[in-house]
C-alpha cells in the first residue's frame, strides 16, 4: 500500500470512517504519522469545544467571585478551588463513575400528557463526559485568572465610565470585560495550550474510547506496543502538538494585538509561552 492510498485508508479511521482493521505488521512512517494524524481530530474535538464553553462558564464564573452576593460568590470560590485543587486525572474517574450510576438514580419522566425518558448513557461516552471535565476544569483555572484581572482593572476606568454616564450591562459591555479580557489573555493563552495538552489524559480516563477509535494517543501507545519502539510513535505525537501549539499561540496573538490595539506599541505586552509542569 502506497503513502497516498495509506492516508485515504486511515485519515479519518478516528471518526468512522476509511479500513477499519488497523495495520498488523510492518509498520511504515506514512500509517504512522496517519493514524496518529487521524487521532488528533478528537484532541482538536476535545479542546476546541472546552475551551468555547469553558471561557463562557469561566466568565460567569469570575462574575460570581467578584460579586458581593454570597449567594453567589461562595458557590464560584467553592468551584474554582476544588477543580483547581484537584488533580484533572481524578476528576476524570470520579466524573466517569458518577456518570455510570446515573441511569440507576433517575428514569422516566411523568409529566401527565407525556412520559419522557432520561437518557444519561451518553454522559459514559468519552466525546461528551470527558469534554464536561475539560470544560468545568478549564473553566475553573480560567475563572481565577479572568478574577485575577477583574480585580486589577484600574479603578479610574471604571471612574471615568461613571463620569460619563455609562452604566449596568453598557459599562460591563464596552469598559470592564474588554479591558478584563486584555490584562487575562497572556495568562489565558498558556492556559488554552495546557488545555490541549491535557487532552491526552482522556486516554488513560474510565472513558471508553468511540468504537474503539480513540484519539492520538490510542494509536500512538498500539503502535509502540506492537513495535516495542516508543521512540518512532511518540515523538511523531509530540510533534504534532508542537505544531498545535504554534496555531494556538499564533491565533491567541493575533486576539491579543486586536485587544490591545489601543496602545502604544512598546506597552503591548507580547504572549509568551509558560509550560505548567505540574497541575
Amino acid at each position: 500500500m502506497s503513502c497516498l492510498e495509506t492516508i485515504q485508508a486511515y485519515a479519518f479511521r478516528s471518526l468512522g470512517y476509511g479500513e477499519r482493521l488497523l495495520p498488523r505488521s510492518d509498520f511504515t512512517l506514512c500509517e504512522q504519522f496517519t493514524l496518529i494524524g487521524s487521532g488528533m481530530i478528537w484532541n482538536v474535538y476535545f479542546g476546541f469545544f472546552a475551551l468555547i464553553f469553558g471561557f463562557c462558564l469561566a466568565t460567569a464564573v469570575a462574575l460570581a467571585k467578584n460579586s458581593s452576593n454570597k449567594v453567589l460568590r461562595k458557590p464560584a470560590e467553592w468551584f474554582i478551588f476544588v477543580l483547581r485543587g484537584s488533580p484533572l486525572f481524578i476528576q476524570f474517574f470520579l466524573a466517569y463513575e458518577t456518570f455510570v450510576l446515573l441511569p440507576k438514580l433517575t428514569g422516566d419522566l411523568n409529566l401527565g400528557f407525556v412520559e419522557l425518558t432520561v437518557e444519561t448513557r451518553w454522559l459514559t461516552k468519552a466525546w461528551l463526559g470527558a469534554l464536561i471535565v475539560l470544560l468545568l476544569n478549564t473553566a475553573a483555572y480560567s475563572g481565577e485568572i479572568f478574577y485575577g484581572a477583574l480585580k486589577s482593572i484600574p479603578k479610574g476606568d471604571v471612574e471615568a465610565a461613571d463620569a460619563y454616564g455609562i452604566t449596568g450591562w453598557k459599562r460591563f459591555r464596552r469598559i470592564i470585560w474588554p479591558t478584563m479580557l486584555r490584562l487575562a489573555w497572556p495568562a489565558y493563552t498558556n492556559e488554552a495550550i495546557f488545555l490541549f495538552h491535557a487532552t491526552t489524559l482522556v486516554f488513560f480516563s474510565g472513558f471508553p474510547a468511540w468504537r474503539q477509535q480513540g484519539d492520538a494517543l490510542y494509536y500512538a501507545n498500539y503502535f509502540a506496543d506492537k513495535t516495542f519502539n516508543p521512540f518512532v510513535p511518540y515523538p511523531i505525537l509530540a510533534g504534532y502538538f508542537i505544531i498545535l501549539t504554534l496555531i494556538v499561540t499564533g491565533i491567541y496573538g493575533l486576539i491579543n494585538t486586536r485587544l490591545n490595539r489601543h496602545l502604544p506599541r512598546e506597552k503591548r505586552k507580547k504572549i509568551r509561552i509558560r509550560p505548567q509542569i505540574i497541575r
